[in-house]
C-alpha cells in the first residue's frame, strides 16, 4: 500500500489504546493480529486521559523520535475523556504525532459489506466501494490564525487554511498511485475553487498537472458540494477521491454512514515507507465504555490496513475477510442490529467469533 514499509525480521508495533472504548477494541485487535503468527511484537503504553490526570504526561519528550526510529507502525484506539474538557491530551497526543511524523495521507476506505448496511435505496456492494485520500497535515487544521478583541463586540477571529504545492502535490500522486496499484480508473479531487480561488487554483492546478502523469485513470475535479450531492445519488460513479483536510474530514464521515457506520469505519494515517498510524474513527465513546457494546471491526480492520502497510497483503485479506464474513452472519454489536437484526452481542462476543474466523481460515 503506497509503498511498503521495509521491515526487519521481527516488525515493532507501539498500541496506544487511550481512552473510553480505546482500550476494550485495542485488545481484542491486537489478539487477532497476534493469532496470524507473524513476527510482531506489540509494546503498550498508557497515553490517555487516566496518564494526563495522574502526572500530567500526554507524550513523554523524546517518544515521537523513538517511534520513528525503533517501531514499524502505531496501532491507535481512541482519545477522548470528559474528564479533560479541552482534551488537551488528545489534540497532545494524536495531532502531535500525525505533523511530527509527517502523516500526510488519511486514508479512508469506504467500503460496504453487506448490502443490509446500505441505506440507499438499490445501492449495495457493487456501488459503495470507493477510497478517500484526505490530506492530513495542512489545510484549516494547522493552528494558523488568532483571535483580536477577544469577548468584545467587535472580536475578529481568524482560521487561515494553509495549502502548499508539496502538500498538494504529494497527496494526489498517493491517490493516482493507489489507484494504479489496484487497477481502478477515476480519481476525483474535491475542492471548492469557484470561492476560495487561491488555495484551491492551487488544488485544481497541481491535480491536472498530476494526473497528466497518469494517462490511465481518469482524473477529475469536482466543487465539495457537488461531490457530497453525486456520492448519495450514484456512489458507484467513483473509485479514489482525494481532497483537503476539511472536506476530507466531512466526507469520510457521509462515506461511514453510506456503508455501515463508523463502527466498522477504519482509517490509516500515512507516510509511505514509514512509521504510520492506524486508528479506528469512531472516537472514544465514554458514554458506552466498559459495557460491552464497543463494535471492535473498525479496530480489526484498521490492523488490516496497517498489515498491508507493513508488507503483509495476503494476511490483511486474510483478517478483512473474517471481518466481512462475521458481518454477514456472525454476532454483531447494538450498533449493527438495526441494519442486520437482532440479537446484539457484547464486544467479547464478536472478538471470540472473529478470532475463530480467522484461527480457522486458512
Amino acid at each position: 500500500m503506497l509503498g511498503c514499509f521495509p521491515h526487519p525480521m521481527t516488525q515493532r508495533i507501539a498500541v496506544i489504546p487511550g481512552d473510553g472504548i480505546g482500550p476494550e477494541v485495542a485488545r481484542i485487535g491486537v489478539r487477532l493480529l497476534e493469532a496470524l503468527g507473524l513476527p510482531l511484537q506489540f509494546d503498550w503504553f498508557d497515553f490517555g486521559a487516566d496518564r494526563y490526570l495522574r502526572d500530567g504526561t500526554i507524550l513523554p519528550a523524546g517518544f515521537v523520535e523513538t517511534v520513528r526510529r525503533d517501531y514499524a507502525a502505531i496501532y491507535f484506539g481512541a482519545v477522548g475523556d470528559p474528564r479533560v474538557p479541552g482534551n488537551e491530551h488528545a489534540k497532545g497526543i494524536l495531532l502531535a504525532m500525525r505533523f511530527e511524523l509527517d502523516l500526510y495521507v488519511n486514508l479512508r476506505p469506504c467500503l460496504l459489506m453487506d448490502d443490509r448496511l446500505s441505506p440507499l435505496k438499490g445501492k449495495g456492494r457493487n456501488e459503495l466501494k470507493f477510497v478517500v485520500f484526505r490530506e492530513n497535515t495542512e489545510g484549516l487544521y494547522t493552528g494558523t490564525g488568532g483571535v483580536f478583541k477577544k469577548g468584545t463586540p467587535d472580536e475578529i477571529a481568524q482560521e487561515v487554511e494553509v495549502n502548499t504545492r508539496k502538500g498538494v502535490e504529494r497527496i494526489c500522486e498517493a491517490a493516482f498511485q493507489y489507484a494504479e496499484q489496484r487497477g481502478l480508473r477515476r480519481v476525483c479531487m474535491a475542492d471548492k475553487a469557484n470561492v476560495l480561488v487561491h488555495g484551491h487554483g492551487l488544488w485544481r492546478r497541481t491535480f491536472a498537472e498530476v494526473a497528466k502523469r497518469h494517462p490511465r485513470a481518469q482524473g477529475k475535479a469536482m466543487y465539495v458540494d457537488a461531490l457530497a450531492m453525486d456520492l448519495v445519488r450514484q456512489p458507484e460513479a467513483y473509485d479514489v477521491i482525494v481532497t483537503n483536510n476539511l472536506f476530507g474530514d466531512i466526507l469520510t464521515d457521509l462515506g461511514a454512514a453510506l456503508t455501515g457506520g463508523l463502527g466498522i469505519a477504519a482509517s490509516g494515517n500515512v507516510h509511505p515507507g514509514r512509521v504510520s498510524l492506524f486508528e479506528p474513527v469512531h472516537g472514544s465513546a465514554p458514554d458506552i465504555a466498559r459495557q460491552g457494546k464497543a463494535n471492535p471491526l473498525a479496530m480489526v480492520l484498521s490492523g488490516a490496513l496497517m498489515l498491508e502497510h507493513l508488507g503483509h497483503r495476503r494476511e490483511a485479506q486474510r483478517l478483512t475477510r473474517a471481518v466481512e464474513d462475521q458481518v454477514r452472519s456472525g454476532a454483531r454489536t447494538p450498533d449493527l442490529v438495526p441494519f442486520l437484526g437482532p440479537p446484539a452481542s457484547t464486544t467479547e462476543q464478536v472478538g471470540d467469533e472473529l478470532l475463530a474466523r480467522v484461527s480457522a481460515a486458512p
